[in-house]
C-alpha cells in the first residue's frame, strides 16, 4: 500500500504572504558561534565543494572516536553508511569526556510537576548510567539487544537512554501518554527484552498510571523478560511480582564504573515508532555516529549553545526533538539541560514563566501549539516574571504561524531574543532547514535556509525545480549523517515511504515553497499524517481504533485548522445497522479511542454520517472530508465520487 497518496496540485497553493524581516542584533552576531551571512556562505561553499572533507571535520570535531573512521560516506542509494569503521559510544561522548572540566557542573536541572526539585551534576550522571548499564548487564542485556522505556520526564529517563547507548542496546522509548495498546505493538515490534518503566508520572495533578499499563499488555509481550520499575509516586513500599524488579534494587548493587561498548559508526542506536499512514507505526531506525554528530552540531550552531546557557526543549523524550534536543545533544555539549515533567499550565497558567525565571534560562525551544495556548491565556501571565535571562528562542513540531511568531518574539522575548523556527523530522533525526541566530535574517513564519551540508529542494513529481514562491514537493537531495538508516524489520517500506517518489532523493513528505530570497515556507503534510499538538499522528492509527468498537461499521479520520493545536481530528463515523447515534455514543468512541491509543489521538468531534464519500474502487475521499470538516466548499475535481448525495447528506449534517 502507497505510504504518501498522491494530492492534487491545487493543494500546494500558497496563501501566506508575509514581508516582515528581522536581522540579527549586532550585540547578538558578535558573541555568536556563526556571526554573519559570511560565515554561514563559507561554511556552505566548503560543504559545497567537497563533502567528504567537510562532514568529516565535522565528525572529528564533534565526536571522541575510540577508531578513526576510514570511509567518511558509503552512498548506495537509498542506502547510506557514514564514518566507516569508525568506533566510538555515545554515552562516553555524553559523559565521560566532560569529566575533567565539568564534573560538578549541572547537567540536568529537573523539575517535577508537584514541585520536587533535583540538580544532576555531570558526575552524578555518569555514576547513575553506569549502575544502570551495569544492571542491564546483569540482566542478561547484551550489545545489539532492544530495550523499551516508558518513562515520565524525569531523570531516569535521561540515565536510562545513555545507560543503553553505553552498553551497545537499542533503545526504544514510547511516550507516557500513550496506552497499553499502543505500547503492546510497539514493544513486540522491536523484541524488546527489558522494559524499563515507572509506577506513574504526574500530569494536571493526576498520575499517569504508567506500571498499570505495563501490566495489562505484560501477557503478551512475547520477548519481554523482565520490568525494571523506577518508584516516581507511590510511597511505601512498591509491591512487584513475577517479571518486575524495582530499579532501585536493580542499581543499588551496581559498581560506578562500566567500561563502554565501542560501537561501530552504523551500530543502531535506537527504533523511534512514529506513525504511518497505513497504520501500523514505523520503527525509524538511527544509528550511532552519524546520528550524534549532526544532533551534537545543529544543537551549537542552532541556540548558540554556549557553555553557561541553562537550555530548556520542553519536548517529551517519547519524541524525536526529546532524544536530539532534550538529551543528547545538549549533554554532547556539555550543556545545562532542562527536563520538566508536567503541563505548561499547572497548577497555574505562568508554570514555564516562572521556572524560567528562577532558574534564569537562557534557551527556550517549545511546539507552536504551546505558544498559542500562552497567546489564549493572555499576556498578563508571562509579564508577571522576569525573563530578561531568555536570549534564544526556538520553535518545533509543526510550521508556526507569523502571529504566533511574532507574540513569542515581542512578548516571551522582549523584542530582543532571535527566534530560530526549525523544520525536521523523526526521519532526519535533526534540525535541516533553521535560521542561525547570530547570521539569518528571518521572517515570522519561516524556516529560512538550510543548514550547511544539507540539501533541500521543492520539486513537482516529475523531479523539476518549482519556481519561487509556488507550493511543491519538499526532498531532500542528498544523504546526510542523521538520516534513518531503515523502517526496522520492514527494508521495503523504507525504500517505498521514503525514496520510490523520485529514486534516489528523500520524499520529507511535506508540502513547502520558496520565496524570492530562498527560504523555506513549510505548508504541511501531503499525506495522512497530521499534526495535533505538535505531535506526529497517522489518521489510520484512529481508524482502526474506532473501526474496533463494536458499533462502528466504519471510520475516516481527517484534520481541520485549529487556532490551539494547529490541527484538530474530526472522525467521520458509520454505525452498524441498527445502532442509534447519540451524544453518550460519541463519548463512549472518544474514551475507546483513548483506551487504544491514547488521549493525544483522541478526535476533538465525532460525527455520525450514513456514509463517507467514495471513489467509484472503493476509497474514502478524505479530501472531500477535510472540506467538510474545515467548512470550506469543495472546489476540486468530484467526477470520480460515486454518489454525490452523501456529500450533500454530510454538509447537511454539520455542526
Amino acid at each position: 500500500m502507497a505510504e504518501a497518496p498522491r494530492p492534487p496540485s491545487q493543494e500546494f497553493h500558497s496563501v501566506l504572504a508575509e514581508n516582515r524581516v528581522f536581522p540579527p542584533s549586532p550585540e547578538f552576531a558578535s558573541r555568536a558561534h556563526i556571526r554573519s551571512m559570511e560565515d554561514y556562505r563559507r561554511l556552505w561553499d566548503e560543504a559545497e565543494r567537497d563533502p567528504d572533507a567537510y562532514w568529516g571535520a565535522r565528525a572529528r570535531e564533534e565526536l571522541y572516536w575510540k577508531e578513526p573512521f576510514q570511509t567518511v560516506l558509503d552512498w548506495k542509494p537509498p542506502h547510506a553508511r557514514w564514518f566507516v569503521e569508525g568506533r566510538t559510544n555515545l554515552a562516553y561522548n555524553c559523559l565521560d569526556r566532560h569529566l575533567d572540566k565539568r564534573r560538578d557542573k549541572t547537567a540536568i536541572l529537573f523539575e517535577g510537576e508537584p514541585g520536587d526539585r533535583r540538580k544532576v551534576t555531570y558526575g552524578e550522571l555518569t555514576r547513575d548510567v553506569n549502575r544502570l548499564a551495569n544492571g542491564l548487564r546483569s540482566l542478561g542485556v547484551r550489545k545489539g539487544d532492544r530495550v523499551g522505556i516508558y518513562l515520565p520526564m524525569i531523570p531516569e529517563a535521561a540515565v536510562a537512554m545513555l545507560a543503553c547507548a553505553r552498553i551497545g542496546a537499542v533503545h526504544s522509548v514510547v511516550f507516557g501518554g500513550f496506552s497499553a495498546e499502543a505500547l503492546l505493538e510497539r514493544m513486540n515490534d522491536a523484541g524488546a527484552r527489558v522494559l524499563l518503566t515507572a509506577d506513574g508520572g504526574w500530569r494536571k495533578g493526576v498520575v499517569v498510571p504508567l506500571l498499570e499499563n505495563v501490566r495489562k499488555a505484560l501477557p503478551q509481550m512475547n520477548s519481554l523478560e523482565r520490568v525494571v520499575v523506577f518508584q516516581r509516586t507511590t510511597q511505601g513500599t512498591l509491591q512487584l511480582s513475577g517479571k518486575e524488579l524495582a530499579w532501585s534494587e536493580l542499581v543499588s548493587k551496581q559498581s560506578d564504573t562500566c567500561e563502554p561498548e565501542w560501537v561501530e559508526s552504523e551500530h543502531p542506536l535506537f527504533i523511534l515508532y512514529t506513525s504511518g499512514s497505513t497504520g501500523k507505526p514505523k520503527g525509524v531506525l538511527h544509528t550511532t555516529g552519524g546520528y550524534a554528530v549532526n544532533a551534537s552540531l545543529t544543537t551549537r550552531w542552532v541556540f548558540d549553545l554556549k557553555d553557561e546557557d541553562v537550555y530548556w526543549c520542553t519536548a517529551d523524550v517519547g519524541w524525536v526533538t526529546g532524544h536530539s534536543y532534550v538529551v543528547y545533544g545538549p549533554l554532547m555539549n556539555g550543556a545545562t539541560t532542562v527536563i520538566y515533567e508536567g503541563a505548561p499550565n499547572h497548577p497555574g497558567p505562568d508554570r514555564f514563566w516562572d521556572l524560567i525565571a528562577r532558574e534564569k534560562i537562557t534557551i527556550l525551544y517549545t511546539a507552536p501549539t504551546a505558544i498559542r495556548a500562552f497567546m489564549r491565556l493572555g499576556d498578563e501571565h508571562p509579564k508577571r516574571h522576569d525573563l530578561s535571562s531568555l536570549r534564544v528562542l526556538g520553535s518545533v513540531g509543526e510550521p508556526i504561524n507569523p502571529e504566533a511568531w511574532m507574540w513569542y518574539r515581542d512578548v516571551i522575548g522582549g523584542g530582543r531574543c532571535p527566534v530560530v523556527d526549525t523544520w525536521w523530522q523523526t526521519e532526519t533525526g535533526s534540525i535541516m532547514l533553521s535560521p542561525l541566530p547570530g547570521a539569518t535574517p528571518t521572517k515570522p513564519g519561516s524556516a529560512t535556509l538550510p543548514l550547511p551540508g544539507i540539501h533541500t529542494e521543492v520539486l513537482d513529481r516529475q523531479g523539476n525545480s518549482v519556481p519561487a514562491n509556488q507550493g511543491g514537493l519538499l526532498f531532500v537531495t542528498r544523504p546526510w549523517p542523521s538520516m534513518l538508516r531503515t523502517v526496522y524489520g520492514d527494508p521495503d517500506r523504507y525504500v517505498r515511504t521514503y525514496f520510490s517518489e523520485l529514486p534516489g532523493k528523500y520524499f520529507t513528505g511535506d508540502g513547502a515553497r520558496r520565496d524570492n530570497d530562498g527560504y523555506f515556507w513549510l505548508m504541511g503534510r501531503v499525506d495522512d499524517v497530521v499534526n495535533v499538538a505538535g505531535h506526529r499522528l497517522g489518521t489510520a492509527e484512529v481508524e482502526s481504533a474506532l473501526v474496533a468498537h463494536k458499533s462502528v461499521s466504519e471510520a475516516a479520520v481527517v484534520g481541520r485548522p485549529d487556532e490551539l493545536k494547529g490541527t484538530a481530528l474530526v472522525a467521520f463515523v458509520t454505525l452498524k445497522q441498527g445502532v442509534a447515534p447519540s451524544p453518550e455514543l460519541k463519548k463512549e468512541l472518544g474514551a475507546h479511542v483513548t483506551k487504544e491509543i491514547g488521549a493525544i489521538a483522541r478526535p476533538d468531534e465525532i460525527r455520525f454520517a450514513e456514509g463517507l464519500p467514495k471513489t467509484r474502487s472503493g476509497k474514502i475521499m478524505r479530501r472531500l472530508l477535510r472540506d467538510v470538516a474545515g467548512g470550506k466548499q469543495t472546489t476540486g475535481d468530484v467526477t470520480t465520487l460515486e454518489d454525490l448525495n452523501v456529500l450533500a447528506t454530510l454538509r447537511n449534517n454539520e455542526e
